[in-house]
C-alpha cells in the first residue's frame, strides 16, 4: 500500500488583482471570506458546518468555501474567495476614515443605516465566540472595524447601494442582538453580551492603518503553527499581512485535527465531475502527484490523475477545513488528515485567543498578527 502524502493551501482565486505595493493599491483587492465565526464550525452566518453558534469554536473567515460544514465560518473560513464571488470595487475619495454610521444590506434585502459601532457589535457577536477572553474579542472588535472601514470606502458591485452586507462570502458575518440573544444558552446571554458590548466599547474608533489607510484585516479561524503571507496565497505584497509564528494547537482549538475519508470510487466520481480529462485508473495510491507548498506548508498545487490542480480547488472539492492536510491512499479508501481552519491568512482567533490566555493585550495580538500597521482613534 504505496502512501503519499500533500499538503494542501487554499490559493483563491482573486480576479484581476494586483499591483506591487507598499501601501494598498488605488483599486482595492478582491478581498478573501471573512470567517462567520461565532463558532469554530460556522456561527449563526458562518460556514460549513450548521448555522447555529457554537460557543466552544471559532468560525473560519474562508469557511463556506472550503469547510464541508460550517467554520464560522471562515473561516473562514470557512473559509476563501473564487473569481465568481470577487467584487469590482472602486476607492470613494473623500470618505472619513472611520464613518460615524453605515448604510448596511441585511439579510432579507433591505438597507438599513446604523451607527458603525452598533453594526460592529453584530459583526463580533457572529464572528468570534463570547466564551473567548477579553483582549482576543478586542482584537476581533478592531480587526472586524478595521475591515469594515476598508470596505465601506470601497463600492461593490453586490451592494452599490450599501457600504457593506451582512453575507460572510462578501463582507462579513453579522448577527441581530435579539437573534444572538436568542441562540446564547440563556444563563449566559447576559454576560456574553457584556463582553461584546465590553469588547466594542473599549476599542471604540481604533482601527488599524498602513501608510494612512485602513489596513486589510483579514482573519480565520486556525493555523496550523503559523500563519499564510497574502503574497503566497492571493499574490499580493502586502508588507503587513505576511507568514507569523501562532500560539494555537490541539489542547485548546476544537477539531484542530480533522479527517475527511472516500472511498476510492467516491474520490474518482467527484473528482472526474470536476476533472473529466483526469485518470483515475489504476491503483488509487498512484493518483496523487508532489505537490507545491508554500512557506507554511500549505499546498499550492497538485497533480492529481495527471490534472495539476489549485490547492484551493482541491480544498473546496472535498470539504476540507484547510489547506495544510496529509492524503493517504489505501488499496480503497482516501483519506485527508487536515490541520487547522481556514486560508490561513491574517489574524488566527484561535491564536488570538491563546495569546491572550497567556496575557498578551489586544495591541500586542493585533502587533503580532499585523506587523507594521498603527493602532488609530
Amino acid at each position: 500500500m504505496l502512501h503519499k502524502v500533500v499538503t494542501m493551501s487554499l490559493a483563491l482565486t482573486l480576479a484581476a488583482l494586483l499591483l506591487s505595493l507598499t501601501a494598498l493599491p488605488e483599486e482595492p483587492l478582491s478581498f478573501p471570506l471573512q470567517s462567520a465565526l461565532a463558532s469554530d464550525e460556522p456561527s449563526d452566518a458562518a460556514e460549513d458546518e450548521p448555522e447555529a453558534v457554537q460557543e466552544d469554536e471559532a468560525a473560519e473567515s474562508d469557511v463556506r468555501e472550503a469547510a464541508p460544514s460550517a467554520e464560522g465560518a471562515e473561516d473562514e473560513d470557512v473559509s476563501s474567495v473564487s473569481a465568481e464571488n470577487s467584487q469590482e470595487e472602486s476607492a470613494q475619495v473623500g470618505d472619513p476614515l472611520v464613518p460615524e454610521t453605515l448604510n448596511v444590506l441585511l439579510p432579507d434585502g433591505t438597507v438599513e443605516e446604523m451607527a458603525l459601532e452598533d453594526y460592529l457589535w453584530g459583526v463580533v457577536a457572529a464572528e468570534m465566540p463570547a466564551a473567548f477572553e477579553a483582549e482576543a474579542l478586542k482584537a476581533q472588535a478592531v480587526a472586524a472595524r478595521t475591515y469594515t472601514c476598508y470596505q465601506a470606502a470601497r463600492t461593490k458591485d453586490a451592494h452599490p447601494d450599501a457600504d457593506v452586507c451582512t453575507d460572510y462570502s462578501c463582507c462579513q458575518a453579522w448577527i441581530s442582538r435579539e437573534d444572538r440573544m436568542a441562540a446564547w444558552a440563556e444563563d449566559k446571554g447576559e454576560e456574553y453580551a457584556a463582553k461584546i458590548t465590553a469588547a466594542v466599547e473599549g476599542t471604540a474608533g481604533e482601527i488599524l492603518t498602513w501608510e494612512g489607510e485602513a489596513a486589510l484585516t483579514v482573519f480565520h479561524a486556525a493555523s496550523a503553527d503559523t500563519t499564510r503571507s497574502a503574497l503566497e496565497v492571493w499574490g499580493t505584497d502586502l508588507p503587513y499581512l505576511i507568514s507569523v509564528s501562532s500560539p494555537e494547537s490541539e489542547a485548546d482549538t476544537p477539531n484542530y485535527y480533522s479527517v475527511v475519508s472516500f472511498s476510492a470510487q467516491e474520490f474518482s466520481d467527484l473528482f472526474l465531475a470536476a476533472y473529466p480529462d483526469g485518470d483515475l485508473s489504476g491503483d488509487c495510491s498512484e493518483w496523487f502527484g508532489a505537490a507545491e507548498t508554500d512557506g507554511s506548508g500549505a499546498v499550492l498545487s497538485v497533480s492529481v490523475g495527471g490534472v495539476e490542480v489549485a490547492g484551493s480547488d482541491l480544498r473546496t472539492l472535498c470539504g476540507l477545513r484547510s489547506p495544510h492536510f496529509e492524503v493517504e491512499c489505501g488499496e480503497d479508501t482516501i483519506t485527508f488528515y487536515v490541520t487547522g481552519y481556514g486560508h490561513g491568512v491574517g489574524m488566527s482567533q484561535y491564536g488570538a485567543n491563546a495569546m491572550a490566555a497567556s496575557g498578551s493585550g489586544y495591541q500586542d495580538i493585533l502587533s503580532h498578527y499585523y506587523p507594521g500597521t498603527a493602532l488609530e482613534g
